[in-house]
């Protein structure tokens, strides 16, 4: 999942980081809640874990926010109050789950996991791909019925040049999307695993184009 983490602890926000790339998530680290707003507004993602207390913008009025624009990203609150009272607020605001500052690792693992679970019983999102079908929601190629085994990095990837419809994306844009933005991860991996996508779908009709200065952008047999 490419996840949004808007907490201005650094040292917090670096250890939950650390936690869920070491899963196979992409992070997004926000410190500021207008940043973190704007950022929501034009970014997408597959969940949300937000810190009640933040500079400039509080938790819930970010999350008010999403939700009056219909975003349904899933949204785990992170809060230093444990009143009952606030809690309530924070659900009320349209919340899934929250925890209570301090908290385990091992627990916050558990409940993003458990929001992904939630997000993959959502209707599909079947995108065709020559002979196969991209569920976006649970990230599976499948041929027929079968699952293929692909990667998660590249299914990552696979996803965001589908959702593009054809549109170029460049390195960058794609490097956001695996590992989150501000990842100093080298653009490189990028041709890594476009080179190995395109083995994998070459023979089901699916092809990955190079647009030379913008990026790549994916095609295929009968769309």
């Amino acid at each position: 999942m490419r996840i949004a983490l808007v907490e201005d602890n650094i040292s917090l926000s670096k250890g939950i980081a650390y936690q869920l790339r070491d899963a196979g998530h992409s992070v997004d680290v926000l410190h500021d809640g207008e940043e973190a707003d704007l950022f929501l507004k034009t970014e997408d993602g597959d969940l949300v874990i937000l810190d009640i207390n933040l500079p400039g913008k509080n938790g819930l009025e970010i999350l008010a926010a999403l939700r009056e624009r219909g975003d349904p990203r899933p949204v785990l609150l992170l809060t230093a109050r444990s009143e009952t009272q606030d809690r309530v607020k924070g659900l009320d605001a349209g919340a899934d789950d929250y925890l209570v500052k301090p908290f385990e690792m091992e627990e916050l693992a558990a409940r993003v996991r458990a929001l992904g679970r939630r997000k993959a019983t959502a209707p599909r999102q079947l995108i065709k791909l020559g002979t196969l079908k991209l569920d976006v929601n649970a990230l599976q190629l499948l041929h027929g019925d079968t699952v293929l085994d692909v990667p998660r990095r590249e299914l990552v990837l696979l996803s965001a040049l589908a959702e593009a419809q054809g549109r170029a994306l460049s390195k960058g844009a794609l490097l956001d999307h695996l590992y989150g933005a501000g990842s100093e991860s080298d653009e490189k991996v990028i041709e890594v695993y476009v080179s190995r996508l395109r083995k994998r779908l070459s023979s089901y009709g699916v092809s990955i184009q190079v647009q030379r200065g913008i990026g790549y952008s994916i095609g295929a047999s009968g769309q």
